[in-house]
């Protein structure tokens, strides 16, 4: 068996799934989901990993499978668009960035982003009757949203959520107080999705490690030349900027610390 990367939901991480099949990256394939088969696209096959998928692909898409997903794709905009509509009169407070109908054309899912809990019932109620389908509303976070959309960062690299596939880390606020730039403000050290960077994520341990037996900034230490308070910490030169109580500044090393 092989293990083989698929990719069914644009807003979700690709699923690893097992099977027999002599696959190449873009061959389309129906795989098992919760209400029902769906058409996939190959990421990558034979994929070596300690991961072990227990679901396996069911079969190679057929001509017929090909077609109706295309005919879905290109009806998805018409419901994203009523939605959408139906959202605006409503006046619900909520996002649709994506939906998708179901390979068995009975299920429509929209997928949004919200700040907070949305009370969506007549909004399925109504889309229910006016596209003959039934409705899932799913929520997805910005971080998600931006993964779907794409794009480049202020590095000029393409974006990580999208560069690295798999489950978004937690990114915190102290993983930018370790790597001393939360004084920087939210603005410079958050992504297009405005959370975060996830590339905060990166060096947060190694930043936590070097910083390991240094002293707080504005703690008061000794130093050969007397007592003063730490007015700078560099991590990767192990270096402490000290303010003297005679007013001069002075670099010291970490183990120059008493």
């Amino acid at each position: 068996m092989k293990n083989i990367l698929v990719s069914i939901y644009s807003w979700e991480n690709p699923k690893l799934y097992k099977g027999n099949f002599d696959l190449k990256k873009e061959d389309k394939v129906i795989v098992p989901m919760e209400n029902g088969n769906e058409l996939g696209i190959v990421l990558a096959s034979d994929v070596k990993t300690f991961d072990k998928p227990e679901e396996e692909i069911v079969r190679m898409a057929t001509e017929r499978d090909i077609k109706t997903y295309e005919k879905y794709e290109k009806e998805k905009e018409i419901i994203l668009n009523k939605c959408r509509e139906e959202v605006k009169k409503q006046n619900l407070l909520m996002k649709v960035i994506d939906a998708k109908i179901s390979l068995d054309g009975k299920q429509a899912i929209f997928v949004f982003t919200a700040d907070g809990r949305v009370d969506f019932r007549e909004l399925v109620k109504v889309l229910s009757k006016e596209i003959k389908k039934s409705i899932r509303m799913q929520q997805i976070g910005s971080r998600d949203e931006a993964r779907k959309l794409g794009g480049f960062g202020i590095c000029g690299c393409e974006l990580c959520c999208v560069r690295f596939p798999g489950s978004i880390p937690s990114i915190t606020t102290d993983m930018a107080r370790a790597q001393q730039i939360a004084h920087r403000g939210t603005e410079r050290i958050s992504g297009l999705c405005g959370r975060l960077m996830c590339c905060l994520a990166y060096e947060a341990e190694q930043y936590r490690s070097l910083l390991e037996g240094m002293p707080e900034i504005y703690s008061i230490i000794n130093t050969k030349e007397g007592k003063g308070t730490v007015v700078e910490v560099n991590a990767m030169s192990q270096e402490i900027k000290i303010k003297l109580e005679t007013g001069k500044y002075i670099s010291i090393k970490k183990e120059d610390i008493k």
